[in-house]
């Protein structure tokens, strides 16, 4: 008897084993911190529109017959490679997912040339790819979109049906302009800076790149897309320095729910940086995935996950719209009025020094000074080039002293000696003009004539200003 009631608890036990087994082929990700065997990596490649993307895909394990979720990351900007996502896509592995990821187009995606459109088609062709495969669930792909991608992912999401949940990481709620004006200023006051340079790089700097074309996609509104996306929405934030939180997670969120969207959810977790790694400022980026990230994830997509949303976290300093620049600021004329004075700049000491090589006297009024303001106003122009590509290439200022960066304050002292050098030339030149020759006379008002695109210029750029 006692054998018989063993054999049948052994068979109700297989039973309830098997059946466990075939709900979780269709069912999702493994629970939070009971992760299945490693992860496993296949390289695959595959057309959107006249480009071949190359990707892995990265699966679970040990799960052969079982279908899982599917989901695709979809990068942030620059030249990405799936190389800089594999933490991400071996953690969601082993949680359950089968994870995409792939090498950012090079093919119309460059500093000067991008579509989110065109980025978009790529992430599509990426979820048609899981579709197909025997180890994905279809009812069950998704999209992962970080930064760059949490503006392209909304566009990809609300053309297919065939993307059935949306995850959003470190997203941006607001312009690109917008965006990265608040981020340059946020990198420029971790570094200690104060002044005019907190203007300068990120809000004029800002401006003229978009008006020259160097910040394709700058006035980008995601609110139409995310207005369009039906699909559940995971929206998360850590510490972040780059995108906005609070601003974003306000209006992605209302964006959603204004297009009929009820399924959205908004986490944020402290201590971690943009892309939710772990961080101790949300500047300098960890190694590892913040705790509790992916696990959030895999709880949500099975659909017992957290489902209100959090607290908004503090954000220090809001962000702003940037105004266009006016024709007469634009980036072409002030192209223009740079090369014109660094021509007449140039020109003057070229001739002044062709001048002594030759002995040839002074000639009246056209002494020292005048080659004193075209040599300070030369300097600053070339300087303020080098440095300002500088700051912005590499989001760091140089030496300091106090709170103002050494390069900086040169500028801003060439440009004093440049004031104080033109009203002297000025004055100089009135003083002898009865003696002073015609061609005399024509350097020094061609000199005169760009000093006065000079300082407006300066002015500009914070030079002239604390």
């Amino acid at each position: 008897m006692r054998t018989w009631w063993a054999m049948c608890l052994i068979a109700a036990l297989a039973a309830l084993a098997t059946t466990a087994s075939g709900a979780a082929a269709v069912a999702g990700p493994a629970r939070a911190g009971q992760d299945i065997e490693p992860s496993i990596e296949q390289s695959v490649e595959f057309r959107s529109g006249d480009v071949t993307l190359h990707g892995t895909v990265t699966a679970p394990a040990g799960t052969a017959g079982q279908r899982r979720p599917g989901i695709v990351l979809v990068h942030g900007s620059g030249p990405e490679t799936r190389a800089k996502y594999r933490a991400e896509a071996q953690a969601m592995a082993r949680s359950g997912f089968v994870v995409l990821s792939y090498d950012k187009r090079t093919a119309g995606y460059s500093l000067t040339q991008r579509s989110y459109d065109r980025l978009a088609d790529d992430a599509l062709a990426g979820v048609r790819l899981l579709n197909g495969r025997a180890d994905v669930d279809p009812g069950k792909v998704g999209l992962w979109g970080f930064s760059e991608g949490g503006w392209v992912v909304p566009l990809a999401a609300s053309r297919s049906a065939q993307v059935t949940y949306v995850v959003l990481v470190g997203a941006s709620g607001v312009s690109l302009a917008r965006e990265s004006a608040w981020a340059l200023g946020n990198t420029l006051r971790h570094e200690g800076v104060a002044g005019s340079l907190l203007r300068t790089v990120p809000v004029t700097g800002t401006r003229f790149l978009a008006d020259a074309g160097r910040l394709p996609e700058a006035d980008h509104d995601p609110l139409p897309a995310l207005r369009r996306v039906h699909q559940p929405v995971l929206a998360l934030w850590g510490d972040d320095h780059k995108s906005p939180p609070a601003e974003s997670a306000v209006a992605i969120g209302k964006a959603l729910r204004d297009g009929g969207n009820t399924d959205v959810t908004i986490r944020f977790f402290p201590h971690a940086d943009h892309k939710l790694h772990t961080s101790s400022d949300g500047f300098q980026r960890g190694e590892h995935l913040t705790p509790g990230y992916v696990d959030t994830m895999a709880y949500w997509v099975a659909g017992h996950g957290h489902r209100t949303d959090d607290a908004l976290p503090h954000q220090a300093r809001r962000s702003h719209d940037l105004a266009p620049l006016p024709t007469y600021e634009a980036s072409a004329a002030q192209a223009a009025a740079f090369v014109l004075m660094a021509v007449s700049f140039a020109a003057y000491l070229l001739t002044e020094l062709v001048r002594r090589l030759r002995s040839h006297p002074c000639a009246p009024g056209a002494g020292r000074t005048p080659r004193w303001l075209a040599a300070a106003e030369l300097a600053t122009l070339l300087g303020f080039l080098g440095y300002f590509g500088f700051v912005t290439m590499t989001l760091t200022t140089g030496p300091m002293l106090g709170n103002r960066p050494v390069c900086w304050l040169v500028l801003q002292f060439l440009t004093a000696g440049a004031a104080v050098a033109a009203v002297a030339t000025v004055v100089g030149w009135w003083r002898a003009r009865a003696s002073v020759p015609g061609r005399t006379h024509a350097r020094l008002g061609v000199l005169g004539l760009t000093s006065a695109l000079f300082f407006p210029w300066a002015l500009f750029w914070g030079l002239m200003t604390p």
